[in-house]
């Protein structure tokens, strides 16, 4: 199974993508996690990655897509992968494409979990709240100000995403603010159903 979870910060992409994870065993693919993984294993990506953000730039669309592809290439990705995070622009989710039809696979499913933005913003803070209350590290981008910046870099990036593969018929929606038992049960609905 290979899927995209799309939605806004906050959304509960992460915690459901543990949830598939645990439930399908295939792993959850992040673009963070793998470009720190290339630079420390030292491939060739990894290197052109290290020595831009060694630079203080960002890693370019080129660099990522060769990190993803790489990491799609491993044995544990052989039954499928969940990326999260990735692709944030439409530029990506064209690369994707590609790169999935060059290894004769294909996307199963995107799911966008759909939130509404101002309970969004109570839920992170609230989030905030509850992990300081209990004496954890808070989240930098735990607070009303930096996530409605995040935000409103979603819309302008990667919210075009959902019309891009509703336009493919792949496009499948869960409704993000219901209770997380719920959106999982949703998103096993949807799942069963391909």
């Amino acid at each position: 199974m290979r899927l995209i979870l799309l939605g806004p910060p906050g959304a509960g992409k992460g915690t459901q993508a543990q949830r598939l994870v645990e439930k399908y065993s295939i792993p959850q693919l992040s673009t963070g996690d793998m470009l720190r993984a290339a630079v420390t294993a030292g491939t060739e990506v990894g290197k052109r990655a290290k020595a831009v953000m060694d630079a203080g730039e960002l890693v370019s669309d080129d660099i990522v897509n060769a990190i993803v592809s790489d990491r799609i290439d491993e044995p544990d990705c052989a039954r499928g992968f969940i990326l999260d995070g990735y692709p944030r622009t439409l530029v990506q989710a064209d690369a994707v494409e590609a790169m999935l039809n060059s290894k004769g696979l294909k996307l199963d499913t995107v799911i966008e979990l759909v939130v509404d933005d101002k309970a969004l913003v109570g839920r992170i803070i609230k989030r905030a709240e509850e992990a300081a209350a209990a004496g954890q590290p808070v989240r930098k981008d735990d607070n009303a100000e930096v996530f409605e910046e995040r935000l409103r870099e979603y819309y302008k990036k990667t919210a075009p995403l959902t019309g891009y593969y509703y336009a493919k018929g792949a496009l499948r929606t869960v409704d993000g603010m219901a209770s997380i038992e719920a959106v999982t049960e949703e998103i096993d609905t949807v799942l069963a159903s391909l």
